[in-house]
């Protein structure tokens, strides 16, 4: 069987059947790993740093996840990359209610909360476009929205003029700007560092800024959401950056980066958007990385991809603790609910 055959099979497949039982978890912190080769996601209780359950089979390469938490409950929306679906995950009982037919090659996605609703974005970086899940349905509306050129980051920035998706166009060395009012793209893409990968936002009291990962420049911009403008000089960080998040502590606001070539994670001051301490050693290529405030502290946890495992960072002291954690093959995302 020819891969477009298996892709076109296993879609039919996963549409036409729900995921069994697979084990409930507990209203805990919990994070969701997307495991790439094995067409499945982990499950990681965070109050003990262990797995959960059975893993919980998806589409076809999942890759980006991202948590709603909507009127009819917790979900994880997954993006499978070779099946051009969403699944969609309960994550009350970690079983897949819906499978949604969205673009070619979805890789990414990010949760709008407007007024209008919820809604998931969708990174199609085959079609240079975004596919918008109304999550109250699980079902597509309007048409896909054109971005730049191989669309690869998207992160959502709640503003006082409205909520708005920033996405990084990786060939195209830019940032597109959507407004989830009218789902138009807005302004002209704004120009940031070589080949842009993750980007995150941060609700600072001097405003909302986006962090963008530039993987071949080694660097992160910041962009200014009131003026969509990059302010500053790009901020260095370690070789081949993959993944970025920010973590609100009692100590301000950072953002943390994963190094893939260096094995490790950089920290940046948002104060003063200048890296802070020194590199922080995890496993082999890290990647995703996402934060959970638990009733102890504040934790980030590191997807290593080489590995197959994923570390935990103590914030407060910006070390890792116990021992990685085991997850599927080839982990590529991670988010926490």
């Amino acid at each position: 069987m020819d891969q477009q055959n298996e892709k076109k099979n296993y879609t039919q497949k996963i549409l036409e059947n729900k995921t069994e039982l697979i084990g409930p978890t507990e209203p805990k912190r919990i994070a969701y790993v997307t495991n790439r080769d094995d067409n499945t996601v982990s499950v990681i209780d965070t109050t003990t740093n262990t797995v959960v359950g059975f893993p919980i089979p998806v589409g076809l390469s999942p890759s980006g996840i991202a948590i709603a938490h909507t009127l009819n409950g917790t979900f994880a929306y997954v993006a499978n990359s070779n099946s051009d679906i969403v699944s969609v995950i309960n994550t009350t009982t970690n079983t897949v209610t819906s499978n949604i037919i969205v673009g070619v090659g979805p890789s990414a996605i990010a949760i709008a909360n407007t007024k209008n609703g919820i809604f998931a974005y969708v990174i199609s970086s085959i079609s240079s476009s975004i596919t918008v899940i109304n999550t109250a349905t699980n079902t597509v509306i309007g048409s896909p929205i054109s971005v730049g050129l191989s669309p690869s980051g998207i992160a959502i920035a709640n503003t006082s003029n409205g909520v708005f998706a920033y996405i990084t166009n990786f060939s195209g060395n830019t940032v597109s700007v959507i407004d989830t009012t009218t789902n138009t793209v807005i302004g002209s893409p704004i120009l940031v560092g070589n080949r842009p990968g993750e980007i995150t936002t941060a609700n600072t009291s001097n405003g909302v800024f986006a962090y963008v990962i530039n993987r071949d420049s080694n660097t992160v911009s910041v962009i200014d959401t009131t003026t969509n403008t990059v302010i500053g000089s790009p901020i260095p960080v370690g070789n081949r950056p993959d993944g970025i998040t920010v973590a609100n502590t009692l100590n301000g606001f950072f953002v943390y980066t994963t190094n893939s070539n260096d094995n490790n994670v950089s920290i940046i001051d948002i104060a003063t958007n200048t890296v802070v301490g020194f590199p922080i050693p995890v496993g082999k290529r890290p990647v995703g990385i996402a934060i959970a405030n638990r009733a102890n502290g504040i934790f980030a946890y590191v997807i290593n991809q080489d590995d197959n495992t994923v570390s935990v960072i103590d914030t407060t002291a910006n070390t890792v603790i116990g021992s990685p954690i085991s997850v599927g093959n080839n982990p590529v995302g991670i988010a926490i609910k």
